[in-house]
């Protein structure tokens, strides 16, 4: 980002609320640009605990419901501070540092719907991010009874693909949402927005199993949707894919080639 940063006397005369601006600023943790403002106020104003802000810009109820995916695990986890928008680049770049590429072959095109199939994790203590950046070991996350799960997301999202209804997908795996979609979406790049519901961290480096990355085009998406309604399977909508970038939740976390060497 290279547009200057603006404090609170230069956006007031914006009607932008005091009450606003703290929250921007505690979601930032520093002061924003206006870009960056604009997109936070707009989430802000969209109730982001029921909606992300695609979810309000396009009219959609977002698939997460308050309360319905909060964190509710042991007092220690819960007393781990969440980090900021700011801390999360950081933490990306230290779980794909050493990440190997994946050779997909999607030959995606930019601006395509993004979509995670499966429940949203709230689950932050386990995987890479707990013990390259917590540094805390837990018990790895059971995943017995979950195969059959897997079995079935994959047979719904397999005869989708086959009639045309969205495009190849992938489990998230290690290094969670935010490294399994660099893999997925590279050698382009992809923006989303995440679920006030939950926490930043688990939302993007969380590794719960039965999880599904998947691509569709705006055509692509009414059939889709209906599909997965009829199949009972939650589904979120992550964004977009674009041109050699990664933005989360509005902020610009740098070229796609920053993360991958």
């Amino acid at each position: 980002m290279n547009e200057p940063a603006v404090d609170f006397e230069q956006v007031e005369a914006l009607g932008i609320s005091r009450e606003a601006y703290d929250e921007i600023l505690d979601i930032v943790g520093r002061i924003p640009t206006m870009e960056e403002l604009s997109t936070l106020l707009a989430m802000w104003e969209s109730n982001g605990r029921q909606q992300s802000l695609y979810g309000w810009l396009r009219g959609q109820k977002h698939t997460v419901e308050r309360d319905e995916y909060l964190y509710t695990g042991c007092a220690e986890h819960r007393a781990i501070r969440e980090p900021k928008v700011r801390e999360c680049l950081a933490i990306a770049k230290e779980l794909c540092d050493n990440s190997s590429p994946r050779a997909l072959n999607l030959q995606l095109s930019t601006g395509l719907l993004l979509y995670m199939v499966g429940n949203v994790s709230t689950e932050f203590a386990d995987g890479e991010y707990a013990r390259r950046c917590l540094h805390i070991v837990d018990e790895p996350m059971g995943s017995a009874g979950r195969e059959e799960d897997c079995r079935y997301i994959e047979m719904i999202l397999g005869a989708l693909r086959d009639a045309g209804q969205c495009g190849e997908s992938m489990m998230i795996g290690q290094g969670g949402l935010f490294c399994s979609l660099m893999h997925y979406t590279m050698p382009l790049g992809y923006d989303i927005l995440s679920p006030r519901e939950v926490r930043l961290d688990a939302f993007l480096f969380g590794e719960e199993c039965g999880r599904y990355i998947v691509s569709l085009s705006e055509e692509e998406e009414d059939q889709f949707l209906l599909k997965l309604d009829e199949a009972r399977l939650n589904c979120c909508f992550l964004g977009r894919t674009t041109k050699n970038r990664v933005v989360v939740n509005g902020f610009d976390f740098g070229p796609v080639g920053s993360y991958m060497h």
